[in-house]
């Protein structure tokens, strides 16, 4: 049991709390590039070496912003699956959590998936939250063929010296083929980029229902994957 925290403790986490969600606020008035410590200071109206005892650099306050949005993306992927569904409704589910966890935060997915903040290289430490979302659609492939569901549709084949071999044992309690694992990843792409593109208004004109349309692309890319219709 963790022992309990002290006044001070308290204290700092509700006020590294209150510094995050201002920088959030200037994500989507500046956007990532133009974030800067001493305008969130200014904003909390705390003097500008104090907010230093925090966070020391804005890249460091850049990459606690990047776990949480990981983390959160992660949790709204996770939460959507029932692993009592069936494979292509936990698949659709999962799609549909990251689409409507991306419409609530848009400057928060802009910041994990669209221009890179010039000068910033995210630490090894995001790369487990941000794998969270994506291993979400491997377990739905993992458990399918484990219950002798999975059937891969016809398609060129994946040479398998294109993809990294760690990615082949993305969970640790299945190895996957190089086939199954490109199409993991084709999936995992296309549910970035659709949404992307929906939220970039690329969609106007387009679709004529955005949220079927992302329906229909979660269904033929989870056939793709393997996934019974």
């Amino acid at each position: 049991m963790n022992a309990p925290r002290t006044a001070r403790e308290r204290a700092r986490a509700e006020l590294t709390r209150e510094i995050l969600a201002a920088a959030r606020r200037q994500l989507g008035e500046v956007g990532p590039s133009a974030l800067s410590l001493r305008a969130v200071a200014r904003e909390l109206e705390m003097a500008s070496s104090a907010i230093y005892r925090y966070f020391k650099s804005r890249d460091e306050l850049l990459t606690a912003l990047i776990l949480a949005a990981y983390n959160d993306i992660g949790d709204a992927a996770e939460s959507a699956d029932d692993p009592a569904a069936e494979p292509a409704e936990r698949w659709t589910a999962i799609w549909r959590g990251v689409r409507a966890w991306a419409l609530d935060n848009p400057h928060e997915f802009a910041l994990l998936f669209g221009t890179p903040v010039p000068g910033y290289a995210a630490p090894q430490e995001t790369a487990a939250a941000a794998g969270r979302m994506p291993l979400a659609l491997a377990r739905v492939v993992a458990d399918a063929k484990a219950a002798g569901v999975l059937d891969l549709p016809p398609a060129p084949p994946c040479d398998p010296a294109l993809i990294e071999l760690d990615l082949t044992t993305l969970l640790p309690d299945v190895v996957f083929t190089a086939e199954e694992t490109a199409r993991i990843l084709l999936a995992w792409n296309r549910l970035v980029g659709i949404v992307s593109y929906e939220l970039h208004g690329h969609l106007v004109g387009v679709t004529a229902d955005d949220a079927g349309f992302f329906d229909y692309a979660a269904r033929t890319s989870g056939a793709f994957a393997g996934l019974p219709l």
